[in-house]
């Protein structure tokens, strides 16, 4: 427990956090610092073809121990973080939970009311963070539970295993991850993204996604002289956003419900850009929303003289399509889970994983467990067990997938 305990709170203090705004590969320096220590760590562990390319994609290989042939596996996992916090938690605290909510710092707390969860893990050891930054479970958790899984495996031969695959990608967050990912090289028949939330979470169908960037053109005048004249980009920004639906905005909607997200927006009177995504998991209704997005934008520049420009670009798709003809990789996991004493939660992702694009390129790739909580923010924590169980469900599967 405290090797892996000790690999993630190491893998967390280095600023992962990816930036949309940079076209490099990886999108930040830290992710290439992080991937140069998983390459010596697991040299170290004994894995083979351990690698760091040009991109900072890692791989590693764990050859197989049997005298048959199985389906190689593949686990792969995330180097960066979320932009949207400081990803470099330096400062996490570790404790065992008594119950009632958690004080972060003189400003932050984990509430009871907000997250009535945690009420199921009172006497369970935490790790959160100071409030300050984000911790980095997703994905840190991933990697570090698959690390430790290798080493298992290396220290225990008794226990049978095909090849296995190991694949950390950059970039995730931003919606990357796949871009360069090298599948032919991987060799892997299917694969597993350690990227999930609470114990027991396995997931094969995700949302459709898209990214929408509208820029407006306004016209900046003194305002003492406008009249007639003036057009006020943030305005016809804010008209914008009112005309889309607002049950369909993610703090209105939950399990298939998709949504519009105004994720960023900037701009000033004379010209504004929003950044906004769109998700559905339905193929249809997902076509819909960019329909009804792209009617929106028609209608204002009608009204205000085609001063709007619209770009849309889907990032990824269901992945439920390609994986229910190979369900048998479901049931793998799934069996492996009650072997371990876990109850399998089988739900939609209400987001996306580097196993959507992948199972699209021809790797089968859904989605299991880290055990953490509240991603993406100052709140997100995980209890040590959970990456322990993450790892020994790892375990598990390589294992049963040998029989």
């Amino acid at each position: 427990m405290e090797k892996v305990i000790e690999r993630f709170k190491r893998y967390i203090a280095i600023d992962t956090k990816s930036d949309e705004n940079n076209s490099t590969c990886p999108s930040t320096p830290g992710q290439l610092k992080l991937g140069a220590l998983l390459v010596e760590e697991l040299k170290e562990v004994g894995l083979e073809n351990v690698k760091q390319d040009e991109n900072g994609y890692v791989y590693a290989t764990l050859s197989s121990n049997l005298d048959k042939k199985v389906p190689t596996i593949g686990f792969i996992a995330h180097l960066d973080t979320s932009p949207s916090m400081d990803g470099q938690c330096i400062n996490p605290y570790v404790f065992t939970y008594q119950g009632g909510d958690i004080q972060l710092n003189d400003q932050y707390s984990i509430t009871v009311e907000e997250f009535p969860f945690l009420e199921d893990l009172v006497g369970k050891e935490l790790i959160t963070t100071d409030g300050t930054t984000l911790l980095g479970a997703d994905d840190k958790a991933g990697i570090a539970a698959i690390v430790n899984a290798m080493e298992y495996l290396i220290i225990h031969p008794e226990i049978k295993h095909g090849d296995i695959k190991i694949g950390f990608t950059p970039d995730e967050e931003i919606g990357r991850g796949a871009d360069r990912f090298d599948i032919d090289g991987f060799a892997a028949d299917f694969a597993y993204t350690v990227d999930g939330g609470p114990i027991g979470e396995l997931e094969y169908e995700n949302f459709n996604a898209a990214s929408a960037k509208v820029k407006i053109q306004g016209k900046s005048v003194h305002p003492g002289s406008a009249k007639n004249i003036m057009i006020n980009s943030l305005r016809i920004a804010m008209e914008l956003e009112n005309m889309l639906p607002i049950n369909e905005k993610p703090e209105y909607t939950e399990g298939y419900e998709g949504f519009y997200l105004l994720d960023t927006m900037n701009g000033s009177v004379d010209y504004t850009v929003m950044d906004y995504i769109i998700r559905d998991h339905s193929m249809d209704q997902f076509n819909k929303k960019k329909a009804y997005f792209k009617k929106i934008v028609e209608f204002l520049n009608n009204k205000y003289g085609n001063i709007i420009t619209l770009e849309i670009e889907d990032s990824y798709y269901n992945m439920k399509k390609k994986i229910e003809p190979h369900i048998e990789v479901i049931e793998l996991a799934k069996d492996s889970m009650l072997e371990l004493g876990i109850e399998p939660m089988i739900q939609p992702i209400r987001g996306g994983t580097d196993g959507a694009r992948l199972s699209y390129m021809g790797l089968p790739c859904p989605n299991i467990f880290t055990g953490g909580y509240n991603f993406h923010g100052r709140f997100e924590f995980i209890p040590t067990e959970s990456i322990q169980l993450a790892s020994q469900l790892i375990v598990k599967i390589a294992a049963n997938n040998a029989k």
